[in-house]
């Protein structure tokens, strides 16, 4: 196993030396889940951005598919071997990427998790991301108050992302259920709440496929779901494909997270009623600032007061503002965007 793993890395270490930024000092690797998810494009490039600044050398790895984790440990390998200097890494399994982690660290790399909290948070050096809990809390606060009374009586689907149930995944789901008050069971847990407005929970693998087939498994189950979460506006406009194959597309609310932008207009095109926007442009360019200080200062990055992570920011997005949630327009959205 041993040596396949190392062939792996060393075919990875070649593909990453291909795509990598030509600059000269200290090496910072990049490993999303996938390379094509606008949200980890966007990733890259403020990566790219940085270490073209600070003069450094990027390279970046991605996983296949988002849950291809074993892509994930030999890119992380392969950056050992390289000697580089910080891993930024965004996990498909947040629990068990851990020991290859360890690895790193125990060999002098910085391993900073982006956007995906690793299990436990402190395997780590550090964490930068939105607060995932917060973007859950304000779409769910938000579907709460625009429905009114009918939330007492609402059909709730969930569109999740995994089977494994990473931390971003369950963070984001359990923030959307207690938003729109929904009592909690386990929040390390999808799907052991026994409210009866919950119709039921499947996955997406973040995309817009899951997102439809996800939906219409659940509608086969009850065709009166009126509520919809979804773990990012891929899985939106998925959901949203399924409710308008059966002419539902116009009173179904459909919540998310994420803040690209097509995902905002979206917001604007009434496919999704509000999203959560965080920003992964400045996760990974302050990720690369922060390996940057390593090298030069043996300084690792701290949290922000009160938390256990680096909160990059998030803002609720939406041109229906409803009382009590605090929310920014689809045109500032649409300033902030990405993608």
């Amino acid at each position: 196993m041993k040596l396949a793993r190392l062939a792996g890395a060393t075919a990875l270490a070649a593909a990453a030396m291909a795509g990598s930024a030509m600059a000269e000092g200290e090496t910072v690797c990049l490993i999303t889940k996938t390379d094509t998810n606008p949200f980890f494009v966007k990733m890259k490039e403020g990566a790219t951005a940085k270490a073209e600044e600070l003069g450094m050398t990027l390279k970046a790895f991605a996983g296949k598919v988002d849950g291809d984790h074993e892509t994930q440990v030999q890119a992380i390998e392969t950056c050992i071997l390289d000697g580089a200097k910080g891993i930024l890494l965004t996990a498909s399994d947040t629990s068990s990427i851990v020991p290859a982690v360890k690895q790193a660290r125990d060999a002098g790399v910085l391993v900073i998790a982006l956007d995906t909290p690793l299990e436990p948070i402190d395997s780590a050096d550090a964490t930068f991301a939105t607060d995932n809990f917060l973007a859950g809390l304000l779409i769910g606060q938000w579907a709460k108050a625009t429905l009114g009374d009918a939330a007492n009586d609402a059909k709730i689907a969930t569109l999740d992302l995994a089977v494994s149930q990473p931390t971003v995944d369950v963070l984001r789901n359990q923030g959307f259920l207690q938003g729109f008050g929904v009592d909690l069971a386990d929040p390390n847990v999808i799907g052991d709440e026994d409210d009866p407005r919950l119709v039921g929970s499947d996955v997406t693998a973040g995309n817009e496929e899951g997102g439809r087939r996800a939906m219409e498994n659940l509608l086969a189950k009850d065709p009166t779901i009126n509520v919809v979460h979804t773990i990012n506006e891929p899985a939106a406009a998925g959901a949203y494909e399924a409710l308008k194959a059966i002419g539902r597309e116009n009173d179904v609310l459909i919540v998310s997270v994420d803040g690209g932008c097509p995902g905002v207009q979206n917001v604007a095109d009434g496919v999704i009623g509000a999203t959560s926007q965080q920003y992964p442009l400045l996760m990974a360019s302050l990720g690369v600032e922060a390996v940057k200080k390593w090298a030069d200062e043996g300084v690792k990055p701290e949290n922000t007061p009160g938390k256990d992570f680096f909160d990059t920011g998030v803002a609720l997005v939406t041109d229906k503002a409803a009382d009590g949630v605090e929310s920014i327009s689809v045109k500032e959205g649409m300033d902030l965007c990405w993608g």
